[in-house]
């Protein structure tokens, strides 16, 4: 009777090693794809960052590969402490599953204050991001010294299909069109098919006439990663959760195999 308990503890045990091996995988996974996620946001899209005068999303960007970082280091730890069954490394596991589920979920309360807050704020906020993203495109578009300023207008406009940071009609304020145009009405990048002087038109079929401009467009751009990096993290939540309570039963089995 006593060695089939016993059969049964060891069988159960294997069962959750295997479940907590599995786990730790997806985690090491989830953690991996966060940082990729903000390593491509600096690489990629570092041009559209450089357009904005705020260094938030740069942070952001830091902020995720920090948190990957983290989160395959302890998906690595779990594995460990699941192969070898050590008792404390299942402690620590746990103690830092438990650490970064808490601040996920600190994150999303002072998120979802803070959006409460600021949002009687937001209309004039955005109209100073717009505000400030017209002068850097129209003052230093094509300007000497400011060559990635001249890409990551391009860029953008072309990426987003887009024209002028409000309207097309920006193009007609600054120094770009008294110093740099030449006789062009918006810059060649501006064009649906770009060609050397393509700008010289601004009518509708030659051009991107977007309402609301670039500054619309970036932040849609900006609104569905944001929405798909929640997702990602109510998934990764979910993940812990389950993760938490295999470690307490895989914790408790092994020390009823002890005992």
């Amino acid at each position: 009777m006593a060695d089939a308990e016993e059969k049964n503890n060891s069988c159960g045990t294997i069962c959750l090693k295997y479940l907590l091996f599995v786990f730790n995988l997806l985690f090491w996974l989830a953690g991996g794809a966060v940082m990729a996620v903000g390593i491509w946001t600096l690489v990629d899209k570092s041009d559209y960052i450089s357009l904005l005068s705020s260094s938030t999303y740069m942070v952001a960007a830091f902020i995720l590969i920090g948190a990957g970082a983290v989160v395959m280091f302890t998906g690595m730890l779990g594995c460990c402490a699941t192969i070898r069954e050590q008792r404390g490394l299942l402690i620590v596991f746990f103690v830092l599953l438990l650490l970064i589920f808490l601040l996920e979920i600190t994150a999303g309360i002072l998120a979802y204050v803070y959006y409460q807050e600021c949002f009687p704020l937001c209309y004039q906020l955005n109209a100073e991001l717009r505000a400030d993203l017209k002068e850097r495109m129209v003052e230093n578009y094509q300007k000497p010294g400011q060559e990635h300023i001249t890409r990551a207008v391009d860029k953008l406009q072309q990426d987003l299909k887009c024209c002028g940071s409000n309207s097309s009609a920006d193009w007609r304020d600054g120094s770009w069109i008294q110093t740099f145009a030449d006789k062009r009405l918006v810059p060649d990048s501006c064009c649906k098919t770009p060609t050397e002087r393509c700008g010289l038109r601004d009518h509708p079929s030659n051009i991107y006439k977007v309402e609301g401009g670039c500054i619309s467009k970036l932040e849609d751009f900006i609104l569905q990663h944001l929405l798909i990096l929640g997702s990602v993290g109510l998934g990764i939540a979910f993940i812990q959760i389950v993760g938490m309570i295999f470690t307490c039963c895989l914790y408790r089995s092994l020390k009823e195999e002890i005992y």
